[in-house]
């Protein structure tokens, strides 16, 4: 009994912890995108200045100032390794295949249920090219890194310490859904969520560093913010238009892509050596 409620104790307060480093962040960046639009519009200067921000969040969590006594600790909780060149390439390209694969999903999952599209998309905030090219490479960069360094570092760190890497993952990836609740309460949606935060879980587990997972994500945002979400407004509802071509060109490109993400990330567990069953202890 005392061993599950450690480890309820430990899955709630660095829950927690992910989610207020991730809001954090967010308020941050929504505070100097604000900022930047009320003084000049057509000079971004948010995105500079959020850099400094990330830079200095990184910097701490990987174990710089004060206290000396918890740098060791926050710096394995972060896992920013070395990863060597093969895994780094194998887990890129399954990442990136994964990231195909996702936007598929994305796509069907707007085309059987009746959910709102994302409302936090630059254009609607923002007139100048200028500035909504910034917010967009802005937020491309703050979600990335610091959903990685909350949700795949601190937080799955601890996690795989108590838990099997299986449940670690999973129980990681309902954190990162639940980070997304801004984006809309919808189970469909959420659920897509659920399956990013596997993927890039599993990245993390495999490699036991967060560093091949931070520019897939970063790709994967800016692949969403360009070619996804500024289109799920207008897109066709199946139980009312029937399905198109299209939806079943969007549904092959799930599920092939999944098939070949998931042989890569087979080859980058071979590569690892990393157990997906969990060890006795």
């Amino acid at each position: 009994m005392n061993s599950a409620w450690r480890k309820t104790q430990l899955f709630v307060g660095f829950s927690l912890f992910a989610l207020f480093l991730i809001g954090a962040a967010g308020a941050v960046w929504g505070g100097l995108i604000y900022g930047n639009l009320k003084t000049s519009p057509t000079i971004p200067w948010a995105l500079p200045a959020m850099l400094v921000v990330l830079s200095l969040m990184w910097r701490y969590l990987s174990g710089k100032g004060w206290p000396r006594s918890t740098s060791e600790e926050r710096r394995r909780l972060l896992r920013a390794n070395p990863v060597s060149l093969q895994a780094f390439t194998w887990s890129m390209a399954a990442g990136l295949l994964a990231i195909a694969a996702l936007a598929g999903y994305w796509i069907i999952t707007f085309q059987l249920f009746k959910m709102p599209a994302n409302l936090l998309l630059p254009a609607r905030f923002a007139s100048s090219p200028l500035l909504i090219a910034a917010i967009i490479i802005g937020a491309s960069l703050v979600a990335p890194i610091t959903e990685e360094s909350a949700v795949r570092g601190y937080l799955q760190t601890v996690l795989e310490r108590e838990f099997s890497p299986l449940t670690a993952v999973s129980l990681s990836s309902v954190i990162f859904a639940l980070a997304h609740v801004t984006q809309g309460i919808a189970g469909p949606k959420l659920f897509v969520y659920f399956l990013v935060g596997l993927t890039f879980g599993a990245m993390a587990y495999f490699n036991n560093s967060i560093l091949p997972a931070i520019p897939v994500h970063i790709v994967g945002d800016l692949v969403f913010f360009l070619f996804v979400w500024p289109h799920d407004a207008t897109r066709p509802f199946i139980w009312l238009n029937g399905a198109d071509m299209w939806f079943w060109i969007h549904l092959a490109q799930a599920i092939g892509f999944t098939v070949l993400s998931v042989l890569a990330f087979k080859r980058v567990a071979r590569i690892t050596n990393r157990p997906v069953q969990r060890t006795s202890r």
